[in-house]
């Protein structure tokens, strides 16, 4: 196949160097690679074959949309290169070229001219620098005997005309094939076409750019052709040309079929009255996957007390729910952790993060009453929409309405047209506030629609605190044109007058309506992404139609199931949690050893920073200490991030300085092993005179017993009979019990099985 592919890329090249030697027209050129057998692979029946045609020569110059496409392609205006804000060695493009006058200023104005050079085209400082002729610090990125060379020299031969306002536009790019079912290793030739406003289509596959959005599944190279990877999944190509979009989607499955059982238990599955266990069931059949297992008692427990409260089960309550025996006890146990306390401790935690309860921002008073307000919500399982709907129209003294604080948090309009996108609709939004957003549909219009409704909210003084006011600015202007953009929603059409009323009010009443496609959607992602360690969009707030979910089915019915339930969180918590998907094994079999995407079996997660400290603590018996706080406070209690702690700092705590969930840090390092193998505090609460393993040591209980509860603290289950030997062995030939208790516990707090939630 490279074979092929190599030798019609030869031919391609060889025809551009007639045409350019011997005059003959490029029209010529075009039929004759047209006339190639198509690049497709021959390994499977539904191979989707497409042809590439050449780059086609420029017909009346234009900047835009002759030149613009060049530099994009070799990424000459990338942020990376040129396009970065300050510019590469004095010389600055627009990112994506977005700002067409400056661009063309830049490579023909500036410096005296000295980029191009009409009468010598090839003598041309951008034409040097390009093919590395002139050192240059990104390198070659061009060869002469390329066809973007070409156009390059020719538009400088010309003259560098900047073209006409009255060229023709491009109105969409589109991909073929649009998707198709690939095999793995197999490959497939994408082409892309642009629609002009005066309806020409023109095939610009080499001069579009390709990006995956999982590497694991398939790559994509320069010119479209995508190559799958060795494991199952969906996989995304896009493809970009002058800020037109599109993508290609493939799903790849095991090539080899299921059995007849795990069939049968698949279609079982999507019978099942779980919504959840539906879809993904469905999903697994398309993709000739079997999930594991269901884990064990001991794992649920585990798993969903972690997951659910952030805190491990105590020993006792490991030995009494190990001996019921009801069918109905993980129903039961999750309805009872539903209520605790720590629920709301846990969750409050989460939404601090993502709200940035920050004490460098709010001052202790401000974050206290913050955190203290979030608190109160998660408590009461206040809906979602309303939660979020008291945050966006929070108004009056800071005193009387904490949730004012949000906008405390994010004073400026457009930081808060942000904040809100990603937190609340899993869109990032930022990129198009300077240019239209690169991998999305987003324009600077529909930025400014955003920050528009934000731009009446301000602080006024307050008999010595402040008072969030509905009285400022009115008028939002676009950039670049000057015309007044008046407040509407991502996605929906720009008014032609402003909303009559208090503009936040009116996002609020979006946010939770039917016409919003994004709200429900991006909160069921973030739940299932913490219960299922991956979200069906990922990451979790970049939402795009590039970056399509990984099973839409089930994001979908999630949504729905979460708007039909009124946004309670509590209940949607309930239903993953209860689902076969999310009680299956960690345990691979032989269809899913490579998924990482589709859920056939449970991740390993590494707790979370708090989680992890607070652990330690309840294993040990002995409570943890925080500066500046008082006594007795667990770590996911605590409403300051930035209370100093090396734990939690080594393992990940975010500082709350952004709105993006990637600020908390899971993966586990070298220096978290490190730490959790010599830690002084760790090791003082296992020799504590009043911890755990010391009171262990003062009852009138045997080895066994002994064994038995620190394994229950741990691991919420009984040693198996191999690690009753060995830990038994050790207490016997250890002159002191303590010790050896102490080393036996140590080992435990330092496994994966301590560390991560399986």
């Amino acid at each position: 196949m490279l074979s092929r592919l190599q030798g019609k890329v030869d031919v391609y090249r060889e025809l551009i160097l007639i045409a350019r030697n011997h005059g003959l027209r490029l029209a010529v050129v075009c039929l004759a690679i047209l006339s190639l057998q198509p690049l497709a692979s021959s390994a499977a029946a539904d191979d989707r074959e497409v042809s590439v045609g050449a780059i086609a020569q420029a017909v009346g110059w234009n900047f835009q949309n002759d030149i613009i496409p060049v530099l994009s392609r070799f990424g000459c205006n990338t942020s990376g290169c040129h396009g970065k804000a300050e510019g590469q060695n004095g010389f600055k493009l627009s990112v994506f070229g977005f700002d067409l006058e400056a661009d063309y200023a830049a490579i023909v104005q500036e410096g005296r001219g000295r980029r191009v050079f009409p009468a010598a085209a090839e003598r041309s400082l951008l034409l040097l620098k390009s093919t590395g002729e002139v050192p240059h610090g990104g390198g070659a990125r061009i060869s002469r005997n390329r066809p973007e060379y070409a156009r390059l020299r020719d538009w400088i031969s010309a003259g560098m005309p900047f073209g006409s306002s009255s060229d023709p536009q491009i109105s969409k790019i589109q991909v073929e094939p649009a998707e198709r079912q690939m095999e793995m290793l197999q490959v497939q030739q994408l082409s892309v076409t642009a629609t002009w406003s005066d309806g020409r289509k023109e095939d610009v596959t080499q001069l579009a750019t390709f990006q995956t959005n999982y590497e694991a599944l398939a790559m994509v190279d320069e010119n479209g052709l995508v190559t799958a990877g060795a494991n199952p999944g969906v996989v995304a190509v896009m493809a970009t040309y002058l800020g037109q979009v599109d993508i290609f989607q493939a799903i790849i499955p095991r090539i080899e079929q299921l059995d007849a059982a795990a069939r049968e238990q698949l279609n079982q599955n999507i019978a099942s009255d779980n919504v959840i266990d539906r879809q993904v069931a469905a999903w697994l059949l398309k993709l000739n996957l079997a999930p594991s297992g269901p884990c064990d008692e001991p794992t649920f427990l585990r798993r969903v007390y972690v997951d659910t409260i952030g805190t491990l089960p105590t020993g006792t309550e490991a030995r009494q729910y190990l001996s019921e025996t009801s069918d109905n006890r993980r129903t039961e146990l999750v309805d009872q952790l539903l209520e605790r306390p720590e629920f709301t401790d846990y969750w409050t935690m989460k939404w601090a993060d993502l709200l940035r309860v920050n004490r460098r921002t709010l001052g202790r008073k401000g974050a206290q009453a913050y955190y203290q307000w979030i608190h109160e919500n998660i408590g009461q399982n206040k809906s979602l929409d309303q939660f979020a709907a008291e945050l966006l129209t929070a108004e009056g003294p800071l005193e009387e309405s904490p949730a004012a604080y949000f906008y405390k948090v994010v004073p400026d309009p457009n930081e808060m047209a942000n904040t809100v996108s990603q937190v609340f609709l899993g869109v990032r939004i930022e990129c198009a506030r300077c240019h239209h957003h690169p991998w999305d549909r987003w324009s600077q219009t529909d930025y400014h629609g955003m920050q528009a409704f934000f731009t009446q909210a301000v602080f006024k003084p307050n008999e010595g605190s402040e008072s969030l006011t509905n009285s400022g600015v009115t008028l939002t202007t676009h950039p670049r044109t000057n015309e007044t953009i008046f407040a509407h929603p991502l996605g929906q059409p720009v008014p032609q007058e402003s909303p009559v009323g208090n503009r936040r009010e009116l996002l609020a009443k979006w946010l939770a309506s039917p016409e919003n496609p994004f709200f429900a959607r991006n909160l069921a992602n973030r739940a299932w992404a913490h219960f299922l360690g991956r979200g069906l969009v990922e990451p979790v707030d970049d939402f795009r139609m590039t970056n399509p979910p990984s099973n839409p089915e089930l994001l979908d019915a999630l949504a729905q199931y979460l708007g039909d339930n009124h946004f309670d969180f509590k209940q949607l918590v309930r239903t993953i949690v209860l689902s076969q998907t999310y009680q299956r094994s960690v345990v691979p079999n032989e269809t899913n050893a490579t998924d990482a995407q589709n859920y056939s079996r449970f991740p390993m997660k590494r707790l979370e920073a708090e989680v992890l400290y607070d652990a330690v603590c309840q294993t040990t018996g002995v409570q943890g200490k925080f500066a500046g706080v008082t006594d007795g406070q667990r770590a996911i209690q605590l409403w300051d991030s930035h209370v100093p702690h090396y734990f939690l700092e080594v393992f990940g705590r975010p500082v709350r300085a952004t709105a993006c969930q990637c600020e908390r840090v899971c993966e586990p390092t070298v220096g978290q092993v490190l730490h959790v193998l010599n830690s002084s505090d760790i090791h003082d609460k296992l020799r504590h005179v009043d911890g755990r393993i010391a009171s262990l040591c003062l009852e009138n209980i045997d080895n066994q017993r002994l064994i038995e509860e620190i394994y229950l603290s741990c691991f919420s289950r009984f040693p198996t009979e191999e690690e009753r030997a060995a830990t038994g062995e050790h207490l016997r030939i250890t002159s002191v019990r303590n010790e050896a208790a102490e080393d036996i516990a140590w080992s435990l707090i330092n496994s994966l099985e301590f560390l991560f939630n399986h």
